[in-house]
């Protein structure tokens, strides 16, 4: 039997493939789908800065069971490989990334899912690249962080170390109740990123603001927003709701921002519920 040390240390199979720039990215379908069932277009799930595919461990099972599910670890996250200073580090390149793993797949459109940093990639596919999202789930994440304290987070890190950032904020992340051991695993994995590339990433994402174009995003999509947000403002998902021409908001009363990481039986049943409602 693996004790609990033991279970830790075992990492999930990725493949990988080469993007345009060369850069390494990590990928993984998960598919416990009926096999004698015609497949469906599958999800691709898109997980927040400081991520990685083990961090969706509450959604899959429930998720692979209804849809063929695919993951990506951002560029620079998990398996994947951390981009150099010299290679840009943009959310069109992100989006990029997004791409061409579907064509490497052969996979012409998905359901996208993203938690919040991966929802801003989502949320610029489903506004560039409209053939390619048959539908938008975003939980807890706003059009970009311009409007909020994350400017002030790369300073941070870089004054007392990722893991100790992460850990003096976790109030923000977490609810009171929570886990103590689900708590410092999570601030363990954020803590094992590389603290340069998140203070880059965090730094461009803080300069990207796109409000004004969520009209462009013409697929059903699902919001679903913290109760009590405290990195940006409940507002935000109000006021997307109001953009998005065809858009449903779930608001998770109570919770801070790490929906995704606290809720994930919340979050994975309002999702499979809009799939089931949306996804014709």
């Amino acid at each position: 039997m693996l004790d609990a040390e033991t279970h830790g240390m075992l990492q999930p199979t990725m493949a990988r493939f080469t993007a345009s720039d060369g850069l390494a990215l990590a990928w993984r379908v998960d598919d416990f789908t009926d096999p004698w069932r015609t497949p469906a277009t599958p999800v691709l799930l898109l997980h927040a800065a400081m991520g990685a595919y083990r961090r969706w461990y509450g959604w899959i099972p429930a998720l692979a069971r209804r849809w063929t599910t695919l993951s990506l670890d951002l560029r620079g996250h998990g398996a994947s490989a951390v981009p150099g200073e010299a290679q840009p580090l943009t959310l069109e390149r992100l989006v990029a990334d997004v791409l061409e793993l579907l064509d490497h797949l052969g996979v012409a459109r998905a359901h996208v899912v993203g938690l919040s940093a991966g929802g801003y990639v989502g949320q610029r596919l489903a506004i560039e690249h409209p053939a390619r999202v048959a539908t938008l789930a975003l939980f807890a994440s706003t059009p970009g962080l311009r409007n909020s304290q994350a400017g002030t987070w790369p300073a941070k890190i870089a004054a007392m170390g990722l893991e100790a950032f992460v850990r003096q904020g976790v109030a923000d992340r977490f609810p009171a109740d929570a886990d103590p051991g689900l708590v410092d695993w999570f601030c363990r994995q954020t803590g094992g990123n590389d603290p340069a590339f998140i203070g880059r990433f965090v730094t461009h994402m803080a300069s990207r603001d796109w409000e004004d174009e969520l009209h462009r995003i013409a697929c059903p999509t699902l919001i679903v927003a913290p109760g009590q947000e405290p990195i940006g403002s409940h507002d935000q998902y109000e006021r997307m709701q109001a953009r998005i021409p065809d858009a449903t908001l779930v608001s998770l009363p109570g919770m801070p921002h790490n929906i995704g990481d606290a809720a994930p039986a919340a979050c994975v049943g309002a999702l499979l519920d809009f799939l089931a409602a949306r996804a014709g």
